[in-house]
């Protein structure tokens, strides 16, 4: 069995070093890593995009020609990979961030991609040199989406292979339900698969049943969790074709790689990497401390949230405003919080059904007066007030990896967070600190004990910082997966 995990300690690659993109169309070579070849049958006259034919000593760039003529043995090829999400912006997401910002790095250094998701989402999908998007139509039913979405995308992904060939089709499930027949289509008459796995179904709704069991909240209120209750065992069957069929799956955790064996029993030859998804560390940065502008800032939002004073802890908390986010928990460790420390303040920042029940819940709770519950904010904002909180807290039932850590600890910020699944993975006591799942006793002492100390609290920020600078950056992950695409592809 193949197995093998991106968690070990691997030198930063630093998103600092991407240069300019260069157009997939145009055959211009904008990094000296790469050279092209795509397919190379159509490509080595030039019939896959137009520009010139790469074996031409006139029009080919030096970087890929060898002295004969030919492709350069010792330099990357460049593919189109055609890149399959639910989620795409403007539907950020979990997954609509992960594969933006994959497919923005990947592009960046010479690939062609194309995106192909679902139409909607209130906007138009941003513009990148380098990647095309497709929008296709789906059925807006809660978790049958899956299916609609999958079938318009393999359509749609024919007709693009018909007019540019495609090296590589990477799917990103649960979000789209491929039957075995699907997989088996797609390898034989468009190119080699691989399935990113970003979670499972089931283990959705076994978070889902565990925040019922701690009174989070009645998750029969809300549809999609009504409908992950009811459903997820019979799409289940489309996560274990992803598995059987898939020439690679790459898991973003090894909880969720162990998840899906013991789940599904894959067969002894099951190709599964891991790879930890990265955040955008030019976005989510550490506080500038010596700016004058930055402090101001900085000061301005504390006060804000009513943490002006030098006594204050400022608590974060993002996530959807769902059961499984265990938020009400968070709300019942936060009042014992407030009995050792009266002066802490709680953000929580989230869209979702369970806005007026956690207010009601921490009016309740005697804690109203030092709650604030965000609706959303843009992402400068949201940035910002990550950088200026004291620590941040992730309660979840379940993920398949969890980026609200890492951006984080991107941004200087410690966090707590529970012991259970892939969150140990990214997060130890050198960066912040671990409870138990549902616990809302463990969860106040671990908040407790990282306020104790704000020395220790700014040098577990900093730590952080560098954790996500050397394993969990976007440019990492996509030397990661351009290695994968290499290897399946034989390129």
């Amino acid at each position: 069995m193949m197995r093998k995990s991106s968690f070990s300690h691997q030198p930063s690659l630093g998103t600092d070093r991407m240069v300019s993109t260069m157009a997939a169309s145009s055959l211009r070579v904008g990094m000296t890593t790469v050279t092209w070849t795509g397919r190379i049958s159509a490509m080595l006259s030039g019939r896959a995009t137009g520009g010139p034919a790469l074996n031409d000593a006139n029009t080919c760039p030096e970087s890929v020609r060898l002295k004969g003529g030919g492709l350069s043995a010792k330099r990357r090829v460049a593919m189109h990979i055609a890149m399959l999400s639910a989620e795409y912006p403007p539907r950020w997401g979990g997954m609509g961030s992960t594969v933006y910002h994959l497919s923005t790095a990947l592009a960046a250094k010479g690939h062609r991609v194309t995106v192909i998701t679902r139409s909607g989402g209130g906007g138009q999908p941003p513009r990148i040199e380098g990647v095309e998007v497709l929008t296709v139509g789906w059925a807006p039913i809660p978790m049958a989406f899956t299916r609609s979405y999958g079938r318009s995308a393999m359509r749609a992904l024919k007709r693009l292979h018909a007019r540019a060939p495609v090296d590589i089709v990477h799917l990103h499930c649960p979000m789209i339900s491929w039957s075995a027949g699907q997989f088996a289509r797609c390898r034989d008459n468009v190119a080699p698969v691989v399935s990113s796995l970003h979670g499972s179904w089931l283990g959705e709704r076994d978070g889902l049943v565990a925040a019922s069991e701690q009174r989070e909240a009645a998750v029969w209120a809300n549809p999609n969790d009504l409908a992950i209750l009811l459903t997820a065992k019979h799409y289940a069957r489309y996560e274990r074709a992803a598995i059987n069929g898939s020439n690679v799956c790459v898991s973003n955790s090894l909880a969720t790689m162990r998840d899906f064996e013991s789940r599904y029993s894959p067969p002894p030859d099951w190709d599964c990497e891991v790879v930890h998804w990265g955040v955008d560390t030019s976005m989510f940065f550490p506080l500038h401390r010596d700016d004058e502008d930055a402090m101001s800032r900085h000061a301005a939002i504390r006060q804000r949230f009513g943490a002006q004073s030098s006594d204050s802890t400022l608590l974060l908390a993002v996530g959807r405003l769902a059961a499984r986010k265990g938020h009400g928990s968070l709300l019942k460790a936060f009042a014992k919080v407030r009995v050792s420390a009266p002066a802490a303040r709680l953000v929580i920042v989230g869209r979702g059904h369970l806005h007026s029940r956690l207010e009601s819940q921490a009016r309740k709770l005697g804690i109203g007066d030092a709650v604030t519950i965000e609706s959303g904010m843009p992402f400068e904002e949201l940035a910002a007030l990550f950088r200026s909180a004291d620590l941040v807290v992730y309660p979840s039932y379940y993920e398949g990896q969890g980026l609200i850590p890492l951006e984080a600890m991107a941004s200087g910020t410690p966090v707590v967070t529970v012991d259970h699944g892939p969150l140990p993975e990214m997060v130890d006591d050198s960066v912040g600190g671990l409870f138990a799942m549902g616990d809302a006793d463990s969860m106040a002492d671990a908040i407790l004990t990282e306020m104790s100390d704000r020395a220790t609290m700014l040098e577990k920020g900093e730590a952080g910082r560098r954790r996500v600078l050397d394993r969990f950056t976007y440019d990492y992950d996509a030397e990661r997966f351009i290695g994968i695409y290499e290897r399946v592809s034989g390129s």
